[in-house]
C-alpha cells in the first residue's frame, strides 16, 4: 500500500505558462571601463522591458590612482 501523497498532473499550454512565469521579456545591458593613469572609471547600464512597464537602471563609479 502506499501512504505517500498523490499528485494529479495536467497539460499546460504556452499561453498559461506565460500568465504563471511573469509573461514574456526582453532586456539588454552594457558597460564600459576606462582606465588612465589618473583615474579609472567604470559605468553600466540595464534595461528590461515586459507587458507591464519598462525597468532602467545605471551605475557610475570612479576610483583616482
Amino acid at each position: 500500500m502506499n501512504l505517500g501523497h498523490q499528485v494529479e498532473t495536467a497539460e499546460m499550454s504556452d499561453a498559461d505558462l506565460d500568465q504563471i512565469s511573469g509573461g514574456l521579456a526582453v532586456g539588454g545591458s552594457g558597460g564600459l571601463f576606462v582606465e588612465t593613469p589618473v583615474v579609472d572609471i567604470c559605468a553600466d547600464a540595464t534595461g528590461v522591458g515586459t507587458e507591464n512597464g519598462l525597468a532602467l537602471g545605471t551605475s557610475l563609479h570612479a576610483a583616482s590612482h
